[in-house]
């Protein structure tokens, strides 16, 4: 098992899985009911999560291709790597909106109508990039279903905007500062909102700390666009060590676990009360996650290859 197996492990998630929930929350809206609603926007939030670790992967499998097979098509390549940049961020945006909209049905019990539709919008535009994405991925290895003429669709986007992060001084610093200040962000809302839960400092109200998870969810943001950024800039330094995917697993589950949170009945308790034994353990559980991804990310330069 490498890398390039797990690509090709998570490669139809961003596609089948999200046609699901696109469907699954097109439904909802058409017969308004809340738990369909729920489930859609929860399976639009969760691709989004294995969207991360397949794009990562899919930089590894383009540089062992290029090892293995000589007369692989490198245009073809870079095409779709440029796609699958492009359709990534749309599904960290369509996810992000998603929870945002999870976060808000919890707190009102209902979604406006506003909101559905962008979200509806903005899934159809991504699923048709995802799967225009998996077409020339699938042409890659299988000569017998490419057409006579190369497809072009969104170019080597990538590379274009790898090369200008790397090759400009300004950016890259800019992004290491953004980086660092959504992780500054993220880190802080999610320590004082998993003390809380483990019992310090009772007399915060849960209801306070519940307006907080938004702005965690931003620095999430924050940090999601300048990693990806950093990966599309120097992808050959993150994923040549098994480091960057340690990060990754860490980030994949503690994502899951704010998720989890996003539903826990603890934000409706007053102030004073004990969180419950699952809400205490998902609490644990987050902070052991959240100091794996903050320690696989320190490491990068030491155990790995990068800078």
């Amino acid at each position: 098992m490498d890398p390039t197996h797990v690509h090709l492990l998570l490669n139809h998630v961003p596609t089948i899985g999200f046609g699901i929930a696109v469907a699954i929350f097109a439904l909802s809206l058409r017969v308004n009911s809340h738990d369909l609603k729920v489930t859609g926007l929860v399976l639009f939030v969760l691709v989004a999560i294995a969207t991360l670790p397949a794009y990562v992967t899919g930089n590894a499998a383009q540089i062992h291709l290029f090892e293995v097979d000589a007369d692989v098509s490198q245009s073809l390549i870079e095409t779709h790597e440029g796609g699958a940049f492009l359709a990534m961020v749309a599904m960290e945006v369509t996810g992000a909106l998603a929870w945002l909209a999870l976060w808000t049905l919890r707190r009102t019990s209902r979604l406006s109508s506003a909101m559905g539709s962008a979200i509806l919008a903005l899934s159809a535009v991504t699923f048709l990039l995802m799967a225009q994405t998996a077409r020339i991925g699938g042409e890659i290895n299988h000569p017998e279903i490419r057409s006579a003429q190369e497809p072009t669709f969104i170019g080597p986007l990538a590379r274009v905007v790898g090369d200008y992060v790397r090759d400009t001084p300004w950016t890259w610093i800019t992004a290491e500062t953004l980086h660092f200040i959504g992780l500054s962000l993220l880190l802080g809302v999610v320590l004082v909102i998993n003390l809380r839960m483990l019992g310090l400092a009772r007399r915060l109200p849960f209801s306070a700390l519940d307006r907080l998870l938004p702005w965690a969810m931003l620095g999430f943001a924050l940090n999601t666009l300048t990693g990806m950024l950093f990966i599309a800039a120097s992808y050959g330094q993150y994923v040549a060590s098994t480091t960057i995917y340690w990060k990754l697993f860490f980030i994949v589950l503690a994502a899951v676990n704010t998720l989890y949170f996003t539903f826990d009945r603890t934000w409706l308790l007053g102030t004073d009360r004990e969180a419950p034994a699952l809400s205490k353990a998902a609490a644990a559980t987050a902070l052991v996650l959240w100091v794996g991804v903050l320690y696989w990310g320190s490491m990068l330069p030491f155990i790995g290859t990068a800078f």
